[in-house]
């Protein structure tokens, strides 16, 4: 089956029908992303050496634009997800790149640290390693899916104290991160954007994404080249909207 010939499907089925309460309820598209895993759609970018699809930015966009058009929600969550897997792909662990591949992890970004127009900008995250273990301290706002995706794209200041970005994958159940009750992020209704916290969070220094000081090389590189081409939802024109 064609990547198109499962959107299609699961458009229809799935997503469609529960646009509405996304929207209306602001509840994150559960079932939505589930159905795009089990079509091999969050595995869309993954390589298919892994068992994923195998395809790239220009079909990742298209789906974007597809699912946005419908529901916002699932869109965003799409879009964070794709530009977090090509993260994972360039840089990644190889059991999660397979957990991706068969649509049983969601990942997400969690690099922006603004606090909005006219708030002290909060500490940059860092990260403080002893042996084996990292310890991350810091605040990301606007994260899509917070509280609901298996991953985040985690950016802090080198853990040796030097100028740069570092990488992490940062599992969602790993103690110490925290989520609030109610998002409080800017994003569309259901997106789950919010706030995510480490206080601290310790993860495996095997857990780092790419070289200590190199992150800014694959956010310039990677992350915002994808996120540019992705579409973001709100640019999208809703399925029955008038043109101008």
């Amino acid at each position: 089956m064609s990547y198109r010939t499962a959107l299609s499907h699961v458009m229809t089925s799935v997503v469609g029908p529960g646009a509405e309460r996304a929207d209306a309820d602001a509840r994150f598209p559960r079932a939505s992303v589930a159905a795009l895993g089990r079509a091999g759609l969050l595995a869309l970018t993954v390589s298919a050496e892994l068992g994923g699809q195998g395809r790239g930015l220009e079909e990742a966009a298209e789906v974007v634009t597809e699912v946005s058009r419908v529901c916002p929600a699932t869109g965003a969550v799409l879009r964070s997800h794709y530009a977090a897997v090509a993260v994972i792909e360039a840089h990644g662990i190889p059991w999660v790149r397979r957990r991706t591949a068969g649509g049983h992890h969601l990942s997400t970004l969690a690099l922006g640290e603004s606090a909005g127009p006219g708030a002290a900008p909060p500490p940059h995250s860092t990260a403080t390693r002893a042996g084996d273990v990292v310890a991350l301290r810091g605040r990301k706002c606007d994260v899509v899916a917070a509280g609901e995706a298996d991953s985040y794209v985690w950016s802090t200041g080198p853990a040796d104290g030097q100028d740069g970005l570092t990488l992490w994958l940062v599992p969602a159940d790993a103690p110490g991160l925290f989520v609030p009750a109610r998002p409080d992020g800017r994003g569309p209704r259901g997106s789950a954007a919010s706030t995510v916290r480490a206080d601290p969070v310790l993860i495996p220094a095997c857990a780092r994404l790419g070289p200590g000081a190199g992150g800014l090389d694959t956010v310039l590189g990677t992350v915002l080249p994808w996120l540019a081409a992705l579409p973001a939802p709100e640019a999208v024109r809703p399925v029955g909207a008038e043109a101008p």
